[in-house]
């Protein structure tokens, strides 16, 4: 008979454990684009799947990112979270493994002579005091017959697989802003120049409107309007000088640093803009790019923890087990085998009625799932849309390059030709102020336009997926 019950508590522990009530994780996206908008077909490699190293070239550059990667306090938290996920996945891994406990008890019950359990203990023991010593294991396991401690390792997984993406997104992120502060500093240096430079050619073109002064060819009015367009020029160097140091500063707190100054061994003028920046497909993007992983992950979360709750709603079976040692005496406690004990048992427990806690977690659980989705198919909307908008700034800002340097060109000739007829008495002093102070706009503009196509670049590669290789 015994046999029989055994026999069969095998067979419903296989066919049980067969069943699954959870689906496999499939992503819901079907309908991303060949291209991305703008582009042609591009079967090169994407810049996105470039190392660090090999998309930037200038060694101060890479200097400073290095000293980021190895220092900046927000990467450092993304990896110590990627150790507490990993502590998360190795206390999963141990789901299917027994508990064991090791308990020691010893007591002393002296019952009261007047009651019940006092005179029998004084008339059957011949004492007036009961002790007990008991030691003993205690085992339980319970069997995953519905997959949730399968599904809980697969959320512990995928949870430590986000953890490290995560980790990759903060890096791309920090790499990024490193190479824009480093442009915009060499930017900030470059307006600086073309102040200092502006200053010297309105310090000149103001001694001439004096020497005019002084003969009686104009009015002080002449010199007035000179000394305030010198005086503008002249403003500009310590608002720059100030958003250099602000720069500096800002870099350095990214590279885990005090401010200290910052080694350019580089120029503006002297960085190009590469006019080959693959963008490659769409898919390849959203298999590199850290943060529409980071969401997908989410999402294979969600969906385990639909499982996890699922099964909560069915029968769960746990067998346990307990044997050691036991007596009423210390001295014969650890006696063998008169002390020792066992017990075996096992049970199957189906929840009934809990205030439909468990039915409204699932319900709960499908609702994230749904969420999940959603925020899934925006990462991967918004990750392509990024990635469009980018190509188009960098298109577009080449054009505007173009024009800006045509245009300081032209100006840069309206200046020379207006300080030549400004000597010879064919031009007025409002026009040679008047051409000066357009040049000098024209050069911080191409100094602005000639950054935005730089950081046009890095935000491309960040786009891609670029910067955590």
């Amino acid at each position: 008979m015994k046999t029989i019950i055994n026999s069969s508590l095998a067979i419903l522990l296989l066919v049980l454990s067969s069943c699954s009530l959870t689906k496999d994780f499939a992503t819901p996206i079907k309908d991303v684009p060949v291209n991305f908008r703008g582009g042609e077909t591009n079967e090169d490699a994407s810049i996105g799947s470039l190392p660090i190293k090999e998309f930037f070239s200038n060694q101060a550059m890479l200097n400073l990112i290095d000293s980021a990667l190895l220092r900046n306090f927000d990467l450092q938290i993304a990896l110590r979270n990627i150790d507490a996920a990993e502590l998360m996945l190795k206390r999963a891994k141990l789901g299917n493994v027994p508990q064991l406990n090791l308990q020691i008890n010893a007591t002393s019950n002296r019952p009261s002579d007047n009651g019940l359990n006092g005179l029998s203990t004084s008339q059957f023991l011949n004492t007036n005091h009961i002790e007990d010593y008991n030691a003993n294991l205690a085992l339980t396991w319970e069997a995953d017959i519905w997959g949730k401690i399968k599904k809980q390792k697969e959320a512990a997984y995928a949870g430590y697989l986000q953890s490290a993406e995560v980790k990759k997104a903060v890096q791309t992120k920090i790499v990024a802003e490193v190479a824009s502060g480093f442009y915009r500093l060499l930017m900030l240096d470059e307006q600086l120049a073309i102040a200092k430079r502006n200053v010297a050619l309105n310090n000149n073109t103001l001694k001439m409107i004096k020497m005019q002064f002084d003969a009686g060819q104009v009015t002080s009015l002449a010199i007035q309007q000179a000394e305030g367009q010198q005086l503008r020029a002249t403003q500009l160097i310590p608002q720059i000088t100030q958003e250099i140091s602000i720069q500096e500063n800002a870099l350095s707190a990214l590279t885990g640093k005090f401010p200290s100054a910052i080694e350019r061994a580089t120029t503006l003028a002297q960085l190009t803009v590469s006019d080959q920046l693959a963008t490659g497909v769409p898919a390849t993007m959203l298999s590199i790019r850290p943060d529409v992983k980071n969401v997908e992950l989410g999402l294979k979360i969600a969906n385990a923890k639909v499982g996890i709750a699922n099964a909560r709603l069915y029968p769960s079976l746990v067998i346990s087990a307990s044997g050691g040692l036991n007596s009423f005496q210390a001295s014969n406690w650890f006696t063998i085998p008169a002390s020792l004990f066992g017990v075996v048992g096992g049970g199957i427990t189906q929840p009934i009625f809990q205030r439909k806690e468990l039915k409204t977690q699932f319900e709960l659980a499908k609702v994230e799932r749904d969420q999940s989705v959603l925020l899934f198919r925006q990462a991967v909307i918004g990750a392509v849309v990024e990635v469009s908008n980018e190509q188009a700034k960098i298109v577009n800002l080449k054009s505007e390059y173009a024009i800006a340097q045509d245009r300081v060109k032209t100006l840069q000739l309206a200046v020379k030709n207006s300080d030549l007829l400004f000597k010879s008495g064919m031009a007025n002093y409002l026009e040679v102020i008047t051409a000066q102070g357009n040049l000098l706009q024209g050069e911080l503009d191409l100094a602005s336009l000639k950054t935005a196509q730089l950081n046009a670049s890095v935000s491309l590669y960040r786009a891609l997926g670029g910067g955590w290789q």
